[in-house]
């Protein structure tokens, strides 16, 4: 998996673009792109990586990225095998922070809005009624033309800004800058470790990995992620026990087990770290909510 510019393609009648996209999977390379992006998840479970922050991703979120944040979204296993029903489904709009000119949203009324599109860069996941709101708003989206079109585009961006229903994904004010070299080391380190982190992955080997020395790569890692090596995969272990616990009716032991734990009181702790729930309670949390 190569990462990349994400070119966005846009119609010559448009200002901004609006996508729907159903399928097997989202578009699940580790990537980047100028333009800002809101996106809400219709159908699909899995893991995502945003900036520096991994988590799990469930139906009905609603997520603001700025420009040239990284990210990318891994559906379940599930989703991948063969003859699965199950399918992925978002809308998608793009659209260039001077997209309606490089002073638009600097006149007085707008500056809540300038201010979002500035946080927006450290990723924001917007939740409760705001996000029911803007999803209707969304579904208006699709068929609006003309200035009705514009109009609902910013009605959804000053709903946002006005809301105290939202969060920062990366609120230690660090956008991870990336360029085509970077991005293709970066993406290597992460590529490599979700295909492996079920087994011990030591310093030497990622670092062969990212062609660097132990000492080397992890001054870089923490330089370009603000955490250490095994801080992420900790995380990404974790978020693959979450996705067990809500998809499998396993035993937790095998859930830990399964996710690269090697000892049950040490997977106890940092999925409580992590998830601020002992895996018993995220369990039976999640149990409540889908019965």
């Amino acid at each position: 998996m190569k990462p990349h510019l994400l070119k966005v393609s846009l119609k010559p009648e448009s200002s901004f673009n609006f996508y729907k996209r159903r399928g097997g999977d989202f578009y699940n390379q580790w990537h980047f792109h100028p333009e800002i992006e809101l996106i809400y998840i219709h159908k699909g479970r899995g893991t995502r990586l945003i900036g520096t922050n991994v988590h799990r991703f469930e139906p009905g979120e609603l997520f603001l990225f700025g420009s040239n944040l990284a990210h990318m979204w891994r559906c379940d296993p599930e989703y991948f095998e063969t003859g699965s029903k199950l399918k992925a489904e978002v809308t998608v709009v793009y659209f260039h922070h001077d997209f309606l000119g490089d002073k638009f949203f600097n006149v007085p009324e707008l500056k809540s809005i300038e201010s979002l599109l500035e946080k927006a860069k450290q990723g924001i996941k917007i939740t409760g009624q705001t996000r029911d709101q803007v999803r209707e708003l969304m579904t208006r989206l699709a068929s609006a033309k003309g200035l009705e079109r514009v109009i609902t585009l910013l009605a959804i961006l000053d709903k946002i800004a006005a809301s105290k229903e939202k969060d920062i994904i990366n609120p230690l004010n660090h956008q991870l800058k990336i360029d085509q070299t970077e991005a293709d080391r970066l993406n290597k380190i992460f590529q490599y470790t979700s295909n492996n982190f079920q087994k011990k992955i030591t310093l030497s080997e990622i670092a062969s990995v990212a062609n660097l020395s132990t000492k080397s790569f992890c001054r870089y890692f923490k330089s370009k992620t603000r955490k250490t090596y095994y801080d992420f995969l900790l995380e990404v272990r974790i978020a693959h026990a979450c996705n067990m616990i809500l998809e499998r009716d396993m035993p937790i032991y095998e859930v830990c087990y399964e996710s690269g734990f090697n000892n049950l009181s040490n997977f106890n702790r940092y999925f409580k770290k992590i998830v601020n729930k002992t895996p018993f309670e995220f369990k039976k949390e999640h149990r409540l909510l889908t019965a």
